[in-house]
């Protein structure tokens, strides 16, 4: 989910209390010899963190220059100037560099192949699995695992961990509201038992919200837990660069359990697994040696 713990990216946000990305006061745009967008990524990683060299440069590029146009500027040196007075702007730029597009059962028959093949040998294992949704988005990704895994054990015994770098996102998967377009793929039954209609929104069932703890995480920044069954990360990665992506994959493999698995998205196959300490478990997903 890009959705970017870009999943998604699975990307970035700001505030409501929360400190870590703020814009540093003082900060002067640099006369390095670089061009307009180097610059630009240089002085928005001083400036909050944010290394924007990790994302594909024409996809970022064209994200953040129709942002900037729409407001009458010129150049990344002009967008990075208003954003030293214009605070909102500053959130207006988090927001676009964030890929908040998701939905329940994205690509249904491989949450059929979760299912049926990859949690009953999980579970064979251990009866209380520790599982991580990276880049999770508005949460339809890990709501959706919390309904599969309660076909297996009570809802009671779940617990996943849901990450996302985008503190409006996870604000958002919290409430746990959704369109009925966000529910297309959902089957009716499960529809039917963990979904309220409320006005134009669908409510998700409180018990399957208690299985999810939602959390703040930067993957390309932040430390990864460890011992982990099973990690999704789904529609985030293919908005990295190889090297960030080969990085990840590493890192993945890492804070997995002998056995575990990585799930990732249908356009994010992962050639070479060996070369990362993983075996092909079946169609996008990977099992680690």
């Amino acid at each position: 989910m890009l959705r970017f713990f870009l999943s998604s990216l699975s990307a970035l946000r700001y505030t409501y209390g929360i400190d870590s990305y703020r814009w540093k006061k003082g900060e002067k745009w640099g006369k390095t010899g670089m061009n307009d967008y180097q610059q630009f990524i240089a002085n928005i990683k001083r400036k909050t963190g944010i290394d924007l060299s990790l994302y594909k440069e024409a996809q970022m590029k064209r994200r953040l220059t129709s942002l900037y146009e729409k407001r009458g500027l010129k150049n990344f040196q002009q967008f990075f100037a208003a954003m030293e007075k214009d605070e909102g702007l500053f959130h207006e730029f988090l927001d676009r560099i964030t890929i908040n597009v998701s939905e329940f059962y994205r690509n249904a028959k491989r949450w059929e192949v979760l299912e049926r093949k990859i949690l009953p040998k999980l579970l064979a294992q251990n009866r209380r699995l520790k599982i991580w949704s990276a880049a999770c988005s508005t949460g339809e990704e890990p709501y959706t695992l919390a309904m599969i895994l309660s076909k297996f054990v009570p809802l009671a015994d779940i617990s996943i961990l849901a990450t996302d770098i985008d503190e409006n996102a996870i604000a958002r998967a919290q409430i746990g509201l959704y369109t009925e377009r966000s529910l297309q793929e959902i089957p009716e039954e499960m529809k039917k038992k963990f979904f309220t209609k409320e006005g134009m929104y669908y409510k998700i069932d409180e018990k399957i919200k208690k299985a999810v703890k939602f959390k703040k995480h930067n993957l390309l920044a932040d430390p990864f837990g460890r011992f982990f069954d099973l990690i999704v990360c789904r529609n985030v990665l293919i908005y990295f660069t190889e090297e960030a992506k080969q990085k990840l994959y590493h890192q993945f493999n890492e804070a997995l359990r002998p056995g575990g698995i990585l799930f990732v998205g249908s356009t994010e196959q992962i050639f070479n697994p060996v070369l990362y300490g993983f075996e092909i478990e079946d169609t996008f997903f990977y099992r680690k040696k």
